[in-house]
């Protein structure tokens, strides 16, 4: 082999000027920013936090989210796949959380939390045993599921929730929809690096636009406190009780196959040939870290998010050092109070309006994957029919298992897990159970003979 061949660095690991670094953290950061945000307010309001408590659990968690960013960046000692991914709090974890917290106490939960991140450590050799099951064409239709679910998560981002105060307000569709149509026009008309990054000029565009329309969020912005420091274990003692933690835990397996269709996802955007025995186990290993972290600062379980994957497609920007910085971004904004409080004034609207467009990207993806897949094939199409049927249901009928037992339902009505578990036990019916289907290469050769 040539030395010129051996010097050859791959897209994921180049190494970009400081400039791109920041601008495309940046970006990052600004379309990821409100699930933190939301996710804290939202644990504040329904367990009656102070204040003083919600400011710190807000810089807790994206502090523990920059730390994990950079731990999946980086991959340190085998924690994190070496891949531009973003950390932040799910939102099943938290509305489990919120449950274990009203049912019990806080310092529950928290216990709650802990143990479910050291289950990650004792399930994980197990589950590495059937990432033969997650071929194309379940991470593909599990990309479609992921798409069409946070696309409905970011749409209730700007029109609200049916019945809420201000539902559909046409500023709201407006400000999204000016957000949208900013994106669309930067990324046509601008060239290089400014084209690449028509997604944070889309939001600042419409943030601008919601500055003109008097919607930006101003009564918060204030320069004191200027600093914030998280506190460790906020909520005392954690509290540590088995049956309480049992819906977390079974989330735990739940994010394990959500993380195999991310990571398998991102390899092919970043052009990364990847072992998934391997490189998925890193990935999982990193969430189980981190969350244990984030468990003792409070916070619910932090996973690895699938959001930026849509980011990475639309700029083509494949740096891990890219999101590297911006979990040093994020840190920073957790320590400087200020900056915050100005992520947190731009309109939901706007955030949504961004969202849509990003996730939906993440459903191109799905179809491209599955593109690859001769869906003409008996068992492909089943595969696919059975788990977009199962996994739609819950995701376009909400409350569909709502008279199930609690577990149960919160378990059947994550569609996107559910979608891809139906497909990966589709998969192995179909592909991995007694007679071995024939391959389309095979399939031409005999045509060929014929």
């Amino acid at each position: 082999m040539s030395k010129a061949h051996k010097d050859v660095i791959a897209p994921v690991d180049e190494k970009l000027p400081l400039k791109t670094l920041l601008a495309f953290g940046l970006q990052h950061v600004l379309v990821m920013a409100a699930s933190p945000i939301a996710s804290v307010f939202l644990m504040a309001t329904a367990l009656d936090f102070s204040p003083e408590l919600t400011i710190n659990l807000l810089s807790a968690t994206f502090i523990v989210c920059g730390i994990g960013t950079l731990l999946q960046s980086t991959g340190w000692r085998g924690f994190g796949a070496r891949l531009p991914f973003i950390m932040l709090p799910g939102g099943a974890p938290i509305i489990l959380f919120i449950l274990v917290a009203q049912q019990t106490d806080v310092a529950t939960a928290s216990g709650a939390v802990i143990l479910t991140a050291l289950f990650y450590f004792l399930v994980l050799p197990l589950f590495r045993r059937v990432l033969r099951f997650f071929p194309a064409v379940v991470v593909g239709t599990m990309l479609l599921l992921v798409a069409v679910n946070l696309v409905k998560i970011s749409g209730f981002l700007v029109v609200g929730k049916p019945g809420s105060e201000g539902y559909a307000d046409p500023l709201n569709l407006m400000l999204a929809f000016a957000t949208i149509g900013f994106t669309v026009l930067f990324a046509r008309l601008l060239r290089g690096m400014m084209s690449q990054l028509a997604i944070l000029l889309g939001l600042l565009g419409g943030t601008l636009v919601a500055v003109l329309c008097g919607a930006f969020e101003v009564e918060n912005l204030t320069l004191f406190p200027l600093f914030s420091l998280p506190s460790l274990l906020p909520f005392g003692v954690p509290k540590f009780d088995l049956m309480a933690s049992l819906p977390l835990m079974i989330f735990c397996v739940i994010s394990m196959v959500e993380a195999t269709g991310q990571t398998i996802a991102i390899g092919e955007v970043v052009d990364k040939k990847l072992n998934p025995e391997v490189d998925v186990a890193r990935t999982i290993r990193g969430d189980a870290a981190v969350s244990l972290l984030g468990g003792l600062f409070g916070t619910s379980l932090i996973i690895t998010s699938g959001e930026n994957i849509g980011v990475v497609r639309a700029t083509g920007i494949r740096s891990r050092y890219v999101t590297l910085v911006s979990g040093l971004m994020l840190i920073l904004f957790a320590l400087l109070a200020p900056l915050a409080r100005v992520i947190h004034g731009v309109p939901e609207a706007v955030v949504g309006g961004t969202g849509m467009m990003v996730f939906a990207i993440v459903g191109t993806m799905g179809i491209d994957m599955l593109r690859r897949v001769d869906l003409r094939q008996h068992g492909n199409m089943y595969v696919v029919s059975v788990a977009l049927a199962v996994g739609l249901l819950p995701i376009l009928v909400p409350g569909v298992y709502s008279q199930f037992p609690s577990g149960l339902a919160s378990l059947l009505g994550n569609g996107v897990a559910m979608g891809a578990l139906t497909a990966a036990l589709m998969n192995a019916l179909f592909h991995c159970m007694g007679k071995q289907p024939v391959t389309e290469p095979e399939n031409e050769q005999r045509l060929q003979g014929r």
